[in-house]
This record gives C-alpha cells, sequence and structure tokens, in this order.
C-alpha cells in the first residue's frame, strides 16, 4: 500500500512457525538479501519495527556510547 510520498504499509501473515515474508518491494527498497541482518524492535503499546540498517546503526551507535560513559561514573 503507498502512502504520502516514501511511506509505504503491507500487510504479511505469520506462518506456523512464527515467521513473515518481508515483500518484495522492501526487500529491493532496503537492498536485503538471504542473509542479511535486521534489527527488530518491539514496544508493548505501538507494535513492532524493522528499522533500516542505516537507522539500526545509528541506534545502536547511540547505545554504546551511553554504556561506555555510564562505565566511565
Amino acid at each position: 500500500m503507498e502512502g504520502p510520498k516514501g511511506k509505504h504499509a503491507w500487510m504479511v501473515k505469520i506462518g506456523e512457525k512464527g515467521q513473515f515474508v518481508i515483500p518484495k518491494e522492501a526487500r529491493e527498497m532496503f537492498d536485503l538479501h538471504p542473509g542479511s541482518t535486521v534489527l527488530v524492535l518491539a514496544d508493548e503499546e505501538k507494535g513492532i519495527a524493522i528499522p533500516s540498517k542505516k537507522v539500526g546503526q545509528s541506534m545502536m551507535a547511540q547505545v554504546f556510547q551511553t554504556a561506555q560513559k555510564e562505565e566511565l561514573l
């Protein structure tokens, strides 16, 4: 489903093993291939999100920076 410019939404089904297929359009958009690693985030109120590689890397860098600062205290 196409939303406002740059926004997309897809419906997927969960299989018996709890897996789902990321739609082809999304895999192409985010350069995902077999063996790619993705970050899955969950919030009990807001749901599940899979951020882009760039956003995920930025988030992890912030987590590690915060952890290093806390170690110095």
